[in-house]
């Protein structure tokens, strides 16, 4: 193995010093098994599940929001937790606030849930649905073991919600921690950058 492998390593050991005793609230009196977000713990990972294993775990982090129709760019905070109970799909919920330019909470912003649904093609089928009154249905592959592109095949939008047409995302895990770009169309605009983050393990 090279220095910098070894280096590699060592460091993941020592993000996990702080993570990996971590997990989300347990119900004791549960009749069937917890959602766990920590391969440690809980029911084992399903096999259909192994390409999505990286993204297992709870994800905290800063991003910035922008797109022609709104008044930005602006910054926001990010809590992700992709768990599962050891049926093969991973259980998506992602919860986000606006942050003023000294990193104040402004208010509460984006949710969405959801899930990973990997298929024996490959193929990733992801199901949102989101508060402002959207269903998403993106399909995807992996790109490689650490990097996962999807893209819509369907939306559908309650007669309050937004005019969304479309939407690409592309996950990553960049030296342990987890990054994404969003790009959408709405609003009569053409697909372009909308949202991106980068999150660290805190759980997991």
């Amino acid at each position: 193995m090279t220095a910098s492998g070894d280096e590699a390593i060592a460091a993941a050991e020592r993000r996990a010093e702080s993570t990996r005793g971590r997990n989300l609230p347990l119900w004791d009196d549960l009749p069937i098994p917890n959602d766990t977000a920590n391969l440690r713990e809980g029911p084992n990972l399903n096999d259909a599940c192994l390409a999505l294993l990286p993204l297992v775990g709870v994800w905290r982090g800063e991003g910035e929001v922008d797109y022609p129709t709104i008044d930005g760019p602006r910054k926001f905070a990010q809590q992700l937790t992709i768990s599962h109970d050891g049926r093969p799909f991973l259980i998506h919920e992602s919860r986000s606030w606006l942050l003023d330019d000294d990193g104040n909470v402004v208010r509460p912003a984006a949710r969405e849930s959801g899930f990973w649904r990997p298929q024996e093609d490959d193929t990733i089928e992801l199901l949102l649905t989101h508060n402002t009154g959207i269903v998403e249905l993106y399909y995807g592959k992996p790109r490689n073991q650490t990097s996962w592109e999807l893209g819509t095949d369907a939306v559908i939008r309650t007669a309050t919600a937004k005019d969304v047409t479309a939407a690409q995302r592309l996950y990553g895990l960049i030296e342990g921690s987890l990054g994404y770009v969003e790009e959408r169309a709405m609003m009569g605009q053409e697909m372009q950058p909308h949202t991106s983050a980068l999150l660290r393990r805190v759980a997991g």
